[in-house]
Formats: structure tokens, sequence, C-alpha cells
């Protein structure tokens, strides 16, 4: 059985599934949880100040075990160099955007609460600064960003899951809380 590092970023484009994986990871393992959104977004989608956004992962990042569910490019200077693990889901495009785009409206069919509270909408969906617009503009960014980790031998460890399943075996492999 693997042991985790005490500090993991679990990275992703839009839509691969990081706050699932961070809750899985956090359940095999015992690490704290925060999911990011729950810290960036009020209720009414108004966007936390980038300024408090900030503090707020400052002090998580400044203790010495936490597992987050992503990092905003606005802060991830103060998340990477103290990350131990990075886990990045670099899955195809078709993929995230199909769990994006099932998610999304499925929370707008049913209105059930995503992050303090908040609904998806039909208008949501369609607007603008949509998640699923939010898809397009951010992918390749994204996974050039954690590739590039990848490749680099500075930072932290990254490991790189192409397909669910290959999280899904390695998630077996992580020694048990309770084990620890």
């Amino acid at each position: 059985m693997a042991e985790l590092p005490d500090r993991v970023l679990v990275y992703g484009v839009t839509g691969s599934g990081k706050s699932t994986g961070a809750l899985a990871i956090g359940a095999r393992t015992g690490l704290p949880v925060t999911l990011v959104d729950e810290l960036t977004w009020l209720p009414g989608w108004v966007p936390v100040e980038e300024d408090e956004q900030r503090r707020i992962i400052g002090e998580i990042t400044a203790g010495e075990r936490w597992l987050l569910d992503s990092s905003y490019g606005a802060w991830l200077v103060l998340v990477l160099p103290r990350a131990q693990l990075v886990v990045g889901l670099d899955y195809p495009r078709w993929l995230s955007l199909a769990r994006l785009v099932r998610r999304t409206v499925s929370g707008a069919v049913t209105r059930e609460p995503r992050c303090n509270g908040n609904v998806e909408t039909w208008r949501g969906v369609v607007a603008r600064d949509s998640i699923i617009r939010w898809h397009f503009h951010s992918f390749a960014r994204k996974r050039a960003r954690m590739r590039a980790w990848a490749a680099s031998p500075e930072g932290p460890e990254v490991l790189m899951f192409r397909r669910p399943r290959e999280l899904e075996a390695w998630l077996a492999t992580l020694q048990p809380a309770a084990d620890r």
C-alpha cells in the first residue's frame, strides 16, 4: 500500500472530476479536503474577492496537512510551492466536457444546490460566463500547465491520470487512514 504525502493538489480541466477525486482521496487517506468552490463562490454565484481568496488559501496551505481540489491561477503561487504531490486529471476533452454538461444540465433540471447553496439555471447554462464556455476557454491552458509540471524536474511530484480507471486503480493502492 502506498502512503500519500500530507499536502496534495488535485488538478485538472473544468469537468474532469477534481472534487470527486479529492473527496475519494480524502475518504481513503484521512487527509482534510478543501473544496475550493466553497471558498470562492458566495450565494448567488457571486465570486469572493480575489484578495480574500488568497488570504484563505494562504492560511490553508500554510498548514501541514491539506488536500485541495483545485488551484486558481490567481493564487497558484501559494499552493504549488507547498504541495508535495499533484494528482493531475488529464482526461480527454470529450470526457471532461460530457461530465460537465451532464452535471450542469442535471443541476438546472433538479435545482440541486451546489457550493454554498448555489443552483444551476438554464440562463446560466448559456450565459457568456457559463461554466461550459469556461471549459472551452481554459482547457488548453490547464492541460498545458499540468503537462509542464509533470515534465519538469522542479516542483512537487506529479501523477498524471489519463482515464478515470487509472485514478481508481491508484486509489485502491493508497493506505487507508485507519492503517496510518
